[in-house]
């Protein structure tokens, strides 16, 4: 099993910034694919961003050129930049780790954009 710890997150104007963090721990495979996903109260869990394990990336269209997603292997971590940030931003955000039909997610992190 994959253990995800999530960090970052938190209260921040609209135009702001705020970098989420996540690592991962337990039985990791090495082609793997990290990414994040939020979810609005109500409302389903959408994808922002993955990266597989050699760095190919995928980004929800609200968020390109917004957000930057990067891991690190040896540390088995991947991170979300998210910079001019919008309110319509606002969720609770899941670390998220597949493997070929596994998938694991974290606990989640609130992040709050305020206009």
């Amino acid at each position: 099993q994959v253990q995800l710890v999530e960090s970052g997150g938190g209260l921040v104007q609209a135009g702001g910034s705020l970098s989420l963090s996540c690592a991962a721990s337990g039985r990791i495979f090495s082609r793997d694919i990290m990414g994040w996903y939020r979810q609005v109260s109500g409302k389903q869990r959408e994808l922002v961003a993955k990266i597989t394990f050699d760095g190919r990336q995928n980004y929800a269209d609200s968020v390109k050129g917004r957000f930057t997603i990067s891991r690190d292997n040896a540390k088995k971590t991947v991170n979300l930049q998210m910079n001019s940030l919008k309110p319509e931003d606002t969720a609770v955000y899941y670390c998220n780790y597949e493997f070929i039909g596994y998938s694991a997610w974290g606990q989640g992190t609130q992040v709050t954009v305020s206009s």
